[in-house]
């Protein structure tokens, strides 16, 4: 049964850049204000009292699962892809 939240591209992005900000945060009131606040309703997400966003341990695991790991098989893919055929 599939059980993992569905995201959109935009926000799958979104979360991604939480990972890359790592403890600073993302200000609130940017462009994808509307992904950070998804992400926060779906517990990926958190807004800190100083009005910065952060990415929750439940996001990094969010990540890992869905973002990073097609990531890495895209990755294995193309190098497949292009490897000579013997």
């Amino acid at each position: 049964m599939w059980n993992e939240p569905y995201l959109e591209t935009c926000c799958r992005s979104a979360l991604h850049r939480l990972t890359l900000v790592q403890g600073h945060g993302r200000p609130d009131g940017l462009k994808d204000g509307a992904c950070l606040q998804r992400l926060g309703g779906m517990g990926l997400a958190a807004l800190r009292d100083d009005g910065r966003w952060q990415i929750t341990a439940t996001g990094r695991d969010a990540h890992r699962t869905f973002i990073r790991a097609r990531t890495v098989g895209a990755a294995v893919a193309a190098a497949g892809a292009a490897a000579p055929v013997r």
